[in-house]
């Protein structure tokens, strides 16, 4: 009989599952900045769409869920309030936002106004809600550059600055506390092919690890039938083939699907592959074509993330790219633990599949059933 240590997979998941549980109603959504120069009026335009609660309530920027946070009762309150109520909130907080602020035209402190605060309704209590600041500044006249920070304590955001004038944009992520590249307002420049490779696949990485609870609970689905390559190759091979077709047809415009169809059968997917796990123990002829299909839906919504953040239309196809390998990169790091954990130590043993692959995927098949259920009902 396997030691009580040798489980050591199956504990990991069951942890992991009861974490995730709440993990998609807590998460903490990326800042987008949608940057507008306007030289006829004499004026530079931003609409950033940010978590509102989470600023205001000082939840840290490092943090993935609220609830990981020393501040979330503060951000529950938040979340609950209606719009007006909430615009109260923001407006105690107006000033703090606004000295947290480092913008720079020809390296003169340049400090906007706040013309609108956008805030939905309630909705579901459960998700995130995306608010949008509406802020418009001064453009000297004569102004050559321009250049974008804010604190760290404001998180992560993603800028994109267009110019009707420039035939080039700018997109950035730009880490906490970082800077933007100074940009020439009549001249606006993508980044380097070396910074734009670099930058997407650290966005497809994270998107992965760890960001990506979903896709990592698939992926670890594919492996637990069976810690052969084989069975594992056919597997990642339809996988990638399918999320790398929609991710590029998605991202480029071609398909869309709402975020509503495609995140409830995402859920269903990963609910799919670990009941299979369960009932039949070696790869089916039918299992490496459901997983193509599965990854269709897994790439539309990786193609949600890269519409939220932003691809630079001049350098399109190597930031799909480039994203790409970071989400290949993130899968088969995903894989090499599990190999590390249990596959080479445990992969051959007889009672493998008893301890190790129906316990795990029992585990995330109910995740995600809990998802199907939370992503469609509630």
């Amino acid at each position: 009989m396997p030691n009580h240590r040798l489980s050591l997979l199956p504990v990991l998941v069951l942890v992991l599952a009861y974490f995730a549980l709440p993990l998609r109603a807590h998460e903490i959504l990326p800042t987008v900045a949608n940057l507008e120069f306007d030289r006829d009026a004499g004026l530079y335009r931003m609409d950033i769409e940010l978590n509102l609660e989470a600023l205001i309530a000082e939840v840290e920027p490092e943090l993935a869920d609220t609830n990981d946070s020393v501040n979330v009762v503060r951000y529950d309150s938040l979340r609950g309030m209606t719009p007006q109520e909430l615009s109260a909130e923001f407006e105690g907080f107006r000033q703090t936002f606004l000295d947290g602020l480092n913008i720079r035209i020809d390296n003169q402190l340049n400090i906007p106004s706040i013309e609108n605060v956008i805030i939905p309704d309630v909705g579901n209590f459960e998700l995130p809600r995306v608010s949008v600041l509406e802020l418009t500044g001064t453009l000297p006249d004569g102004a050559e550059t321009y250049q974008w920070q804010w604190i760290e304590d404001f998180g992560t955001i993603s800028l994109r600055a267009d110019n009707p004038s420039s035939r080039e944009s700018y997109v950035a992520l730009l880490d906490p506390g970082d800077a933007s590249a100074v940009l020439e307002i009549d001249n606006l420049r993508s980044r380097s092919a070396v910074e734009i490779t670099l930058d997407y696949i650290r966005i497809g990485f994270v998107h992965i690890l760890p960001k990506g609870i979903d896709h990592i609970l698939f992926v670890v689905g594919i492996f637990l039938l069976s810690p052969l390559w084989r069975p594992i190759l056919w597997q990642v091979t339809a996988f990638t083939l399918a999320h790398t077709t929609t991710l590029g047809l998605g991202a480029a415009g071609y398909i869309t699907v709402p975020a509503s169809i495609v995140e409830p059968l995402i859920a269903a997917s990963i609910c799919y592959v670990a009941i299979e796990n369960i009932w039949r123990p070696t790869l089916s002829t039918w299992r490496p074509f459901i997983v193509f299909g599965f990854g269709l839906l897994h790439g539309l919504g990786f193609a949600g993330i890269l519409y939220e953040i932003g691809i630079p239309e001049d350098q399109f196809l190597l930031s799909l790219l480039a994203f790409n390998v970071g989400v290949e990169l993130g899968q088969l790091t995903v894989i090499a633990i599990c190999f590390g954990l249990v596959g080479i130590w445990f992969g051959k043993k007889e009672w493998y599949r008893r301890v190790i692959t129906i316990p795990a995927s029992a585990a995330i098949a109910v995740v995600g059933a809990y998802w199907v259920v939370e992503r469609t009902l509630l």
